[in-house]
């Protein structure tokens, strides 16, 4: 695909025209990097989301999970890692952190860890309580009465990644999992009323272009209100450890894509991202993305959350994340903002 057919593909795309499977395949199957794809999405970007850069302050409450994932390091075979379940007092003490931080939003996430509801739903109303932050759950599949619970509560959004499109994938690497449920689960948090937020992997074992084409057209087709898109990097404790990593300029063109599909979106320059390429949040950033998460889990907890090798050393001290990240954004000429206020 010359530059001229890749103009007018998008130009289309932007002037609301949903492209073909075949088409978003050809683009992303492009030779990296894609400069002209970057740079609209970054004009698109600008115009429906400004400059400001969404702060998400990340509490990972627990590192429990019941599923065996091949991809996660937390999948419960690993025998070598250290689990742990925050305390009620714990996490309350991190999100004043947040907050103290002018950050507008926090997000509760672990793994498929499946804690008593009451529990949660009486931490979600002391939230809502001590705090005028909104409330991002990322909890994994829970039934449809504790999603209610979790909503009548007072949260705000739920993230559930779809991880990928293909159910030959999603079959093989998740194990005891149901593709249609997950699916189930994403349309009903927006008959629930939450932002819906989803997301997938690149670079999965056997993964093609199309694949990757099937993943945005699904989250075109949701509307999806968050999306977060990282590569695959292989951890030791999995069936995958000497699985190549998915590489940058493909994560990097799926970002874009997603802007030009979802001008609205909030995409944020993934964590993976930046394990797999140190300048990787700041690429992203330039590529249509808006949101940037920080991670306040306390640091004896925060090590053990090993999802895949890298992130510990990336989410470094809060202290020290937060100057650098804004520098960061001075270098590029953005700014942080805060989420609009609740009606």
């Amino acid at each position: 695909m010359d530059i001229t057919v890749l103009k007018e593909k998008l130009t289309a795309i932007m002037s609301g025209q949903t492209p073909s499977r075949e088409e978003l395949a050809a683009i992303l199957a492009l030779p990296s990097p894609a400069t002209y794809l970057h740079t609209i999405a970054d004009q698109i970007r600008q115009e429906r989301c400004g400059d400001a850069v969404l702060l998400r302050g990340i509490i990972e409450i627990s590192n429990i999970c019941n599923q065996s994932c091949h991809y996660c390091g937390l999948r419960k075979e690993n025998k070598t890692l250290t689990r742990y379940r925050m305390g009620e007092g714990e996490i309350i003490d991190t999100v004043k952190k947040i907050q103290e931080a002018d950050i507008s939003t926090e997000v509760l996430q672990s793994g498929e860890d499946k804690t008593d509801i009451k529990w949660f739903s009486s931490l979600i109303r002391r939230i809502r309580k001590e705090s005028d932050l909104f409330i991002t759950l990322s909890l994994g599949e829970r039934s449809q009465e504790d999603y209610l619970t979790f909503k009548d509560a007072g949260a705000d959004r739920y993230l559930l990644k779809h991880e990928t499109a293909s159910q030959k994938l999603f079959d093989a690497l998740r194990p005891g999992s149901s593709y249609s449920s997950r699916r189930n689960a994403l349309l009903l948090f927006k008959e629930l009323g939450f932002e819906t937020g989803t997301g997938c992997m690149v670079g999965l074992p056997l993964q093609t272009m199309e694949d990757l084409a099937d993943d945005l057209l699904y989250m075109k087709t949701i509307e999806a209100d968050m999306i977060g898109i990282g590569p695959f990097i292989p951890h030791h404790a999995t069936p995958l450890a000497h699985h190549p990593a998915g590489t940058s300029d493909t994560v990097l063109k799926m970002v874009s894509l997603t802007r030009l599909l979802l001008p609205k979106a909030n995409i944020p320059a993934t964590t993976s991202l930046g394990v797999l390429d140190r300048t990787g949040r700041r690429k992203a950033l330039q590529a249509g993305a808006n949101v940037v998460m920080l991670d306040f889990t306390p640091e004896n907890y925060r090590k053990h959350y090993d999802i895949y090798p890298g992130k510990t050393y990336v989410t470094a001290e809060q202290d020290q994340t937060l100057p650098l990240l804004l520098r960061e954004l001075e270098n590029i000429g953005r700014t942080t903002g805060r989420d609009q206020p609740r009606n």
